[in-house]
């Protein structure tokens, strides 16, 4: 460790920033929120990162607004992230016409392979392998879940279901076959025909569904970020909840898909689910973004219920990286008060988060990196995070000045949920808005990697001159020994001048 001022220069102190959310914010794009005047104020409100979700519409509309995106945070200054949600094996019903059916409780129906058209009494399901595997007791949901039949025979040419819970079908909607059932593959052709659109456009972060193992992630065939997006696997399988682990070595960041998740699960396992993901997600240093009708009654309505609010300040509490909003900006009434709304919970609930009790649980949790080089290398940083946010501690810094090349070390030490503002800075533009996901961090612009003490003096300057800090300010600053450093080794405590 190395302790020493910089050298002095002129320098007039503006005033200091305000303590930043902590907690980030994706939000999904759509035909209420497309438009550059409320991109523009949605941004202002405190989106980080903006979703696109590719289930709907062309990919020329999506690469449409995401050039649009790219364009208005560039000329707001702000480093936007931008996420492809790919659509995967969506299995749909036929249609049920505009005006739909009533299914109701207790009802028998048929399922039936094809796509022509769906009524009360035989359902057509557009999956080749329907009838392939499908077990008498499997449960089957259309659309959100909310309508649910229980297989009760099976035939050579079709299913029969009891309704468990009816309701109204219209259009065509989704259907959720248990995933050990499904003999697609994840994630399909049409995905990586959209991927390797938007890795052209330069999407900083792909988003991959219906992830069960490590080798559907792999199957992306993307470039290590940087060079390529980062990648985000989807667990909303019961499958992906068992093979976390290695999905977690695979990807880096997941999303905590709850519509699905809570469909293929116990209605009443999901909150202890969402817990147990994130909490994995800390120990390997991943960041976790916790989904699916958080603000949900904000498609319509001015303000969250009351239960909404508390699930937010909870997916804060358990310790997520990021919150994500669908219909509510996708399609709803007000994007840009959703946003104001999410921004608010979020500030209130890292204000009041346990950060004590958080710093127990994860020096708990903390696992080893793996054997060989590239696990070498992970430990060091590591343990070079975990000092590193000890010292902040102890002498009272008021800023971690991080020096990264691809994000990891920034993720590393968010991971402690420190109370130390984390300024992550990086030559690298796909990274820094990569970082626009992690939590607490601050992305900053490095003009480029240099010695150590070249680069260190630039960061410091840079967080001096934007308000971060002031003279006679303590930072600690974690940083490579030089631009060839594979691996954060260099721990520094510095009185800003």
């Amino acid at each position: 460790m190395q302790l020493g001022p910089l050298c002095p220069r002129a320098y007039d102190a503006p005033a200091m920033k305000p303590a930043p959310r902590r907690t980030k914010i994706l939000a999904t794009i759509g035909p209420a929120s497309e438009s550059e005047p409320v991109l523009r104020a949605m941004i202002a409100a405190g989106m980080d990162a903006a979703r696109l979700n590719l289930s709907h519409g062309t990919v020329e509309e999506a690469l449409a607004i995401h050039a649009r995106i790219r364009g208005i945070a560039e000329d707001m200054g702000r480093p936007v992230g931008t996420l492809v949600d790919l659509p995967g094996p969506k299995i749909r019903a036929a249609s049920f016409g505009r005006d739909g059916v009533d299914i109701v409780d207790g009802q028998r129906v048929r399922l039936v392979p094809g796509n022509d058209r769906s009524t009360a009494q035989t359902v057509e399901v557009d999956y080749p392998g329907l009838l392939d595997g499908i077990e008498v007791g499997d449960r089957i949901a259309f659309g959100d879940g909310a309508i649910d039949i229980e297989v009760v025979g099976t035939h050579a040419d079709h299913l029969e279901a009891i309704v468990s819970h009816g309701g109204r079908l219209t259009g065509r909607p989704g259907v959720h076959i248990p995933s050990e059932r499904l003999r697609i593959s994840t994630p399909t052709p049409d995905d990586l025909r959209i991927l390797d659109a938007f890795v052209g456009a330069g999407v900083d972060m792909v988003a991959i569904s219906f992830v069960r193992t490590a080798h559907d992630v792999r199957r992306l065939f993307t470039e290590p970020h940087p060079r390529g997006p980062l990648v985000v696997a989807k667990i909303e399988t019961r499958s992906a909840v068992d093979n976390l682990a290695g999905i977690l070595d695979a990807a880096g960041a997941v999303m905590i898909a709850r519509g699905d998740l809570g469909i293929e699960c116990p209605i009443e396992e999901l909150p202890h689910l969402q817990k147990h993901i994130i909490r994995e997600c800390i120990a390997h240093g991943r960041p976790a973004i916790t989904a699916t009708q958080m603000l949900e009654s904000m498609v319509q309505a001015p303000t969250p219920t009351r239960a909404e609010a508390s699930d937010v300040a909870n997916a804060v509490f358990d310790g997520s990286s990021a919150v994500m909003l669908s219909g509510e900006t996708a399609m709803g009434a007000d994007p840009v008060r959703v946003v104001e709304t999410m921004a608010r919970l979020c500030e209130r609930a890292d204000a009041n988060f346990d950060v004590e009790g958080w710093t127990r649980l994860v020096t708990r949790l903390r696992v080893n990196a793996p054997e060989g080089r590239a696990g070498r290398y992970q430990r060091i940083t590591d343990t070079m995070t975990d000092a590193a946010w000890r010292v902040a501690h102890e002498v009272g810094a008021n800023a971690i000045l991080c020096l990264t090349r691809t994000g990891f070390t920034v993720r590393a030490i968010a991971r402690y949920r420190p109370t130390t503002p984390i300024l992550g800075f990086t030559p690298d533009e796909r990274v820094r808005r990569q970082l626009s996901v992690s939590w607490g961090a601050t992305p900053m612009t490095l003009s480029g990697f240099a010695d150590n003490e070249a680069m260190v003096r630039e960061a410091v300057q840079t967080a001096r001159t934007e308000g971060h800090v002031r003279p006679g300010d303590v930072v600690v600053v974690l940083a490579g020994a030089d631009g060839r450093s594979s691996t954060t080794d260099v721990l520094r405590v510095i009185q800003v001048t």
